[in-house]
């Protein structure tokens, strides 16, 4: 069950912060962070089909999945947030695309779906053991489940949004979302780094002070990605589910 704070998120955040939110990627300052994350996800991801968006918020991910060809439905529990999803539909002309309001740790779905997406949301669950039972009962056999999400550490780093806000965040890192996975019958699991961390590294403008200068050091940006897909997935990554 989600708290109010977030049904009250959208309100809270004023005109500018739902204007903000609903022009993703191209409106925040981590828009190429976005789209190499959202990258990674397509490349396992297969080619076409029907894609259930959780916890889409204002819908710009449903809206990006939609124009690369899957017949989506975009699912958030704050009608403001929807109705903004179906504003970003018509603007865009998208007859693949469909937006419902609901909860994901309770939806009704049933076999419906290729692919299910929680994009940077599922920390946001109470109970991501029941959002999961969600995702495995509306997916086909042998359709996939994939997340990104901001994996240990997250919650600490989000006291303060939690306190302003009331909403809930949450460490959501591979392990704990696989334990959860295999209660409600998934049965196959692969993790892989957050593409963002490798653009983090690798591509970002140069960074200041410490860290910058050891950046360029020649070859160190190199060796930055590799201890990155060596060793980060395992404290957030991309994971993918099968049914």
């Amino acid at each position: 069950m989600a708290t109010q704070g977030e049904y009250d998120y959208f309100k809270n955040i004023g005109a500018a912060g739902l204007q903000h939110a609903t022009h993703k990627p191209w409106s925040d300052s981590q828009c190429g962070l976005y789209l190499m994350e959202l990258g990674a996800m397509m490349g396992l991801m297969p080619e076409g089909g029907r894609l259930l968006d959780m916890g889409c918020g204002t819908g710009w991910t449903s809206v990006l999945f939609a124009k690369r060809g899957y017949d989506v439905v975009g699912t958030d529990l704050v009608p403001e947030a929807i109705e903004a999803g179906r504003q970003l539909k018509r603007e865009n002309g998208l007859r693949n695309l469909d937006f419902v309001v609901g909860d994901y740790e309770s939806l009704a779905f049933q076999e419906e779906f290729d692919v299910v997406v929680f994009f940077d949301c599922l920390h946001h669950a109470v109970d991501e053991v029941g959002a999961l039972r969600s995702a495995y009962r509306a997916l086909k056999p042998g359709g996939i489940c994939i997340t990104s999400e901001p994996g240990r550490g997250h919650e600490r780093r989000s006291r303060a949004v939690m306190d302003e806000f009331g909403v809930t965040e949450r460490d959501m890192h591979p392990a704990k979302i696989i334990r959860g996975a295999k209660q409600v019958g998934f049965r196959q699991f692969s993790v892989h780094p957050h593409a963002s961390y490798l653009y983090i590294s690798l591509y970002r403008q140069e960074q200041r002070g410490l860290i910058g200068k050891l950046l360029r050091i020649p070859g160190m940006r190199t060796l930055v990605g590799m201890a990155t897909v060596l060793f980060s997935k395992h404290q957030a990554g991309i994971t993918v589910l099968r049914k």
